[in-house]
């Protein structure tokens, strides 16, 4: 899984959503699907 140091350079990406799950930041992209990351 590739993951970006940051959240605002993920979201850019084509297909991205930004989700809160339990009070973490999420990006999940169905897309492609390799870029995805956490923010706590």
């Amino acid at each position: 899984m590739k993951v970006r140091s940051s959240l605002r350079s993920m979201k850019t990406k084509p297909g991205s959503q930004v989700v809160r799950r339990r009070g973490k930041i999420f990006v999940i992209n169905k897309r492609n699907p390799r870029f995805k990351s956490r923010q706590a």
